[in-house]
């Protein structure tokens, strides 16, 4: 696997990233996280469906708007969990002996179709939540 590193620090950079992207082909797309591109999803997915480009993402809202998988935290169960983990810790539990929230799988199937992919059984056994 060759990896194309594209830098995207800011909004503004977006609109000369994807024309990067596009000439360099790849076969995949991977969207790391930062917090400014959480306001700027649309914009992305936008562009990733218009170039037909099978995307991961870490969130699973990019993914119910569209996006192909994600593999990432799932912020609505760490958020629904952490009054609980704050409990043992005020009960004396070491915050080092608590179980790591995990991440969480999730693979948008019709966008899978639309980009003419097929994944596995196997790897759909995997995926916490298959939208379909």
């Amino acid at each position: 696997m060759r990896v194309h590193p594209v830098g995207v620090r800011s909004a503004g950079d977006l609109k000369a990233a994807f024309p990067e992207i596009v000439r360099q082909s790849p076969d995949a797309l991977y969207v790391a996280a930062a917090h400014f591109l959480n306001a700027q999803y649309r914009r992305v997915m936008d562009r990733v469906t218009k170039h037909h480009l099978p995307t991961l993402f870490r969130r699973r809202q990019d993914i119910e708007a569209g996006g192909l998988m994600s593999y990432g935290t799932n912020y609505r169960e760490m958020y629904r969990t952490g009054a609980g983990y704050l409990d043992r810790i005020f009960k004396g539990a070491k915050p080092d002996d608590l179980p790591i929230q995990q991440f969480e799988l999730v693979i948008n199937l019709k966008t899978a179709k639309a980009l003419g992919l097929t994944i596995s059984p196997s790897f759909l056994g995997l995926a916490d939540e298959v939208i379909e």
